[in-house]
């Protein structure tokens, strides 16, 4: 490869990435409908060409939000330092970290209530999706399979439905933040509600795949 040839791919690897970023941005502040393709190339400093030509068009850029939100969460839950031999521990740090993750990237809920409203439609035309979720899976298996080698766990845990706990835990409060502090009358983003769901939700956890007292 030539050098002009790799400051080419170089410049349009940064272009696709800029373009990305815009979407994500205008489509968790204006929703899919709302997202339209002048808005995404204004924010990404480009024009509305180059997000044809790179994506093809609104909806396979959706499809490539979808993906990469999904790629991202993978990616930092991969660094966790997780050890399987203190699989109680472990698991509650599984779930201050998908707490945390879902704190401090809003545009993830965002996306996935936009993809939710639109009964997954994106998401079945991604090829990427089921890999990616089958890796989040995993990371509960060692921990799992641990706590019933030493006889912590059940052994009628399901893997999916722990995931399924872990996620729609973490996830409603987030997603209803606004609707639910005006319901109750508090402040649910307040830093001691947090603190207080997150450390209820990991005893929840815990206490949903620990051996029963017989």
């Amino acid at each position: 490869m030539s050098k002009s040839t790799g400051v080419r791919a170089q410049q349009a690897d940064q272009t696709r990435a800029r373009i990305l970023q815009a979407a994500i941005a205008v489509f968790t502040r204006d929703g899919y409908s709302g997202g339209r393709i002048e808005k995404i190339s204004a924010e990404a400093e480009s024009n509305d060409r180059m997000i044809y030509y790179y994506f093809g068009s609104k909806e396979k850029l959706f499809v490539k939000v979808l993906e990469h939100t999904y790629e991202q969460f993978n990616r930092a839950e991969s660094t966790l330092q997780l050890d399987p031999s203190t699989p109680v521990q472990t698991l509650r740090q599984l779930v201050a970290f998908v707490w945390d993750y879902y704190v401090s990237h809003p545009e993830f809920v965002a996306i996935l209530s936009i993809e939710n409203l639109h009964k997954g439609k994106h998401a079945r035309q991604s090829g990427e999706l089921r890999r990616l979720s089958g890796e989040a899976v995993g990371v509960l298996r060692p921990i799992i399979d641990a706590g019933q080698q030493q006889g912590l766990f059940r052994q009628d845990v399901d893997i999916k439905h722990v995931y399924l706990m872990i996620a729609s835990l973490c996830y409603f409060y987030n997603s209803n933040l606004h609707t639910l502090s005006s319901f109750l009358g508090q402040d649910m983003a307040a830093p001691d509600e947090r603190t207080d769901w997150l450390a209820f939700i990991q005893d929840m956890v815990v206490r949903g795949v620990m051996v029963l007292p017989g």
